[in-house]
Formats: C-alpha cells, sequence, structure tokens
C-alpha cells in the first residue's frame, strides 16, 4: 500500500524557477518577491491569559528584478532558455 502525500515542499530557488518558467521570462535575473500583511490582535490561551500579538500574513507571491544571482534569485537564460528556430 503507498503512503498518501501529506504535502510538497520546495526550495526557494525551485519556485523561482517555477514563476519564470510560468511567465515565459528568457532574460534577465529574477527573483522572489513576497508581500506580507502585518496586523496586532491581542489572543492567548484563555479570556484571563492574552498577549499582545504581532500576526504576518503573506498577500502576494512575485518575482522582481534582481541585480545578481544568489539564494533568492536567478537568471532566466538558464533555467528557461529560449527556443531558437531553424
Amino acid at each position: 500500500m503507498s503512503e498518501e502525500v501529506k504535502a510538497y515542499v520546495f526550495e526557494t530557488k525551485e519556485i523561482v524557477e517555477m514563476l519564470i518558467k510560468k511567465q515565459g521570462l528568457h532574460e534577465g535575473i529574477w527573483g522572489l518577491l513576497i508581500h506580507f500583511n502585518f496586523a496586532a490582535a491581542n489572543t492567548g490561551p484563555s479570556e484571563d491569559e492574552i498577549y499582545p500579538t504581532a500576526l504576518a500574513a503573506i498577500a502576494r507571491i512575485g518575482l522582481q528584478p534582481f541585480p545578481k544571482e544568489n539564494s533568492l534569485a536567478l537568471d532566466a537564460a538558464k533555467v528557461n532558455p529560449s527556443v531558437k528556430s531553424n
């Protein structure tokens, strides 16, 4: 009997590569862009035990140009080269 898959996990560069290919980018260095929304609340395990709490939510994920390759950015020409016609 095969095991049920619980989750698929990707490294940062794998996500960048997938987004580069999805957008059809063939040149430039592109890196991960994440927009966060922040909020505050008073929360806790019970009504008698509450604490000031900071909340961070990921609102959007995308790509942005980077000046050079690094742990967040890849060269589109390397990971998604243009197909040249003869």
